[in-house]
């Protein structure tokens, strides 16, 4: 491919079939436009930034050497794809990343078929992939498949799950392991890239499997004794005992950023007609872009920034978040109680936990990116008297829901699971959407299941969670900032199953659960207009549920509206099954729930998100018409108040 000097080698990649046609030499430039239009691309949505940086000769080779979309390249977790989405035809559209009808932040299945599975949860790559290997055999095709997975994955048991049925299975499979803060990794210099390139040669690899069929016609002993010698000595030299142990031949440490180290390995892996192989490659989170090599979260997550100073654009809080309201009430907690731990799962940072363990270092558990780990470690602490804090995202904790009904609830621990990121999440999209937590904790015997409603009721949560040392409790609580309340010196521990009414009515009563109560006062006003005399009651426990209060709302009202930040199947069930079983129904109450709606929900902005699928005030007040006949008649004022 000839271009001008003034034309930028980008420009003229619109797909990989374009770059496969770039000669070697011409790549070095092709990853520098790459990065900088990375940065440039960020730097207007905002996003994660750090680890694309990190992958982008990869990226660059990857596409280069294989032949996507033919060839499967999977990629974990997701956020490191902003580079390969540019690749893969669609830069026009890298600058909507994030944004409402926009590029998602992860790889997505419709969005493009250079994305061949969809991945926002990290871990499932390898396993994925070989489904797709195994899919290929069963067709009979020749196409590779390949995983790329972080090192921080690793340390989800999935991973090692799916390299130990890949390596019995003996598939033909390519996994690229993209190491950027592993401390196993030896040097990556001159020798250890010729050695990697020696050992995944077809020579050698052609070489080592004529010696395997020799010594299979030997005594088992012997042919036993020349494999572990042969791993032994490529171990000594190179490492990567623990992944031939998996049933992976095993090439590296190789510089991630050296095209004349990547090329040629790759190319060799491609042609290797045996498998499964694992490339170890060691890269740095954002290379390349100075503010994001100094930075401690090497840029990880960022909000829209100046890409000469990488001063972000972080809007001026009006209150402090609800994440660092839990961390400063646990720490306050925890100074009264040495029995009170923290425990999260690869999320210091996100769940508040950091400022727990600068106060208490000792007390405070990083398991890794491993939430079925997290949860039955802290059922055992549990279990010997410690009161441990599980601290896990609503969607995060998904991961982990056998370990909490059977290791938790089954046996009746005390584990406090704090839910950060409940309800919906924004330009993380339906992947981090905590949409589930209300209905899949709602269901298990002997859970406490709370929801605050600002963040003066989180302290008290924190507070009453610290308290309950008869079962296992969870409160939940959204991303971003609280509604700015003045926050209590210390918790209050609250009556449990409890709820509380803030405002006295007649007509239409709005149970609310969670920090939808700003949404239910709101409309409270719109209807005290219309002349609907309304009571808004904060439920605070979905369970066990205040049966007095539901009792009182649904005698004394003759619409009776439930409202949460949750899918189907969580608080307004709860409440009509109690309806149900309490006889409240037989009557003529009208009762209508409000929830997040059956389908998962892309990114975009929250708040106008709640007003589209009606859990905001003019949708609450558009339920009470509803339900009374009125149709449409208070949207317009409702817009007005």
């Amino acid at each position: 491919m000839s271009t001008t000097p003034e034309t930028p080698l980008l420009d003229t990649v619109h797909s990989p079939e374009d770059l496969r046609r770039i000669p070697d030499h011409q790549l070095r430039q092709l990853a520098d436009e790459l990065r900088a239009e990375t940065i440039d691309a960020v730097s207007v949505t905002g996003g994660h930034l750090g680890a694309g940086l990190g992958v982008v000769e990869l990226t660059v080779a990857l596409h280069h050497v294989f032949d996507t979309p033919r060839d499967i390249l999977i990629w974990d977790v997701g956020h490191q794809t902003y580079p390969h989405k540019i690749l893969t035809g669609r830069r026009d559209r890298i600058r909507t990343l994030r944004q409402p009808g926009g590029l998602s932040g992860f790889t997505k299945r419709d969005e493009s078929p250079y994305d061949p599975f969809g991945a926002a949860h990290s871990s499932t790559s390898i396993s994925a992939a070989l489904g797709f290997a195994a899919a290929r055999d069963l067709r009979g095709g020749t196409n590779n498949v390949i995983a790329v997975i972080g090192d921080g994955s690793m340390s989800a048991g999935m991973a090692y799950e799916a390299m130990n049925n890949a390596g019995a299975r003996d598939a033909r499979l390519i996994v690229i392991l993209n190491d950027n803060d592993m401390s196993i990794a030896p040097p990556t210099g001159a020798m250890s890239a010729y050695l990697a390139r020696l050992v995944s040669s077809r020579t050698f690899m052609h070489l080592r499997d004529f010696g395997k069929q020799v010594t299979k016609r030997l005594p088992k002993f012997i042919e036993v004794g020349a494999k572990r010698a042969e791993e032994f000595a490529r171990g000594m030299a190179m490492g990567g005992t623990l992944f031939e142990e998996l049933g992976f031949y095993y090439v590296g440490p190789i510089d991630g950023h050296n095209l004349d180290h990547l090329l040629p390995i790759l190319r060799n892996v491609r042609d290797a007609k045996e498998g499964p192989i694992l490339v170890h490659v060691v890269t740095q989170k954002g290379k390349g872009y100075a503010p994001a090599e100094a930075a401690d979260d090497k840029y990880h997550g960022v909000a829209r920034f100046d890409v000469v100073t990488g001063k972000q654009d972080k809007p001026k809080a009006n209150a402090p978040s609800y994440t660092k309201v839990f961390a400063q009430a646990l720490i306050g907690e925890a100074r009264r109680d040495e029995r009170i731990l923290g425990i999260t799962a690869a999320m210091p940072g996100g769940t508040g936990l950091d400022l727990f363990a600068e106060a208490f270092p000792k007390r405070m558990f990083d398991v890794g990116i491993a939430e079925q780990h997290a949860v039955t470690f802290a059922a055992g602490l549990a279990a010997d008297g410690f009161k441990p804090f599980c601290a896990i995202y609503s969607t995060f904790l998904q991961r982990g829901f056998d370990q909490v009904a059977h290791d938790v609830a089954l046996q009746k621990l005390p584990v406090r699971f704090p839910i950060d990121r409940a309800g919906f999440v924004g330009a993380d999209g339906a992947t981090h959407a905590g949409s589930y937590d209300l209905a899949y904790l709602g269901f298990l015997p002997n859970f406490v299941v709370m929801a605050p409603s600002d963040e003066a009721e989180l302290v008290h949560m924190v507070a009453t969670s610290a308290a309950i040392d008869d079962r296992p409790s969870a409160f939940r609580f959204p991303r971003g900032e609280g509604v700015g309340v003045e926050l209590p010196a210390f918790g209050e521990i609250l009556e449990i199953g409890k709820g509380r009414i803030l405002r006295e009515g007649t007509k239409v009563a709005i149970l609310s659960i969670g920090t939808r109560l700003a949404a239910a006062l709101e409309a409270s006003e719109t209807l005290e207009a219309h002349g609907l005399s309304t009571t808004v009651a904060d439920a605070r426990f979905m369970k066990p549920l205040d049966r007095d209060l539901l009792r009182r709302l649904a005698r004394s009202h003759e619409v009776l509206i439930t409202v949460e930040e949750g899918a189907i199947g969580g608080f307004g069930s709860h409440v009509l099954h109690a309806l149900v079983e309490e006889g409240l129904l037989d009557g003529a109450l009208k009762v209508r729930t409000l929830t997040m709606p059956d389908m998962f929900l892309d990114h975009g902005d929250a708040e106008k998100t709640h007003a589209a699928i009606g859990i905001d005030a003019n949708g609450i007040v558009r339920r009470v018409f509803e339900a009374l006949g009125r149709g449409e008649a208070a949207i317009e004022p409702a817009r007005r108040a």
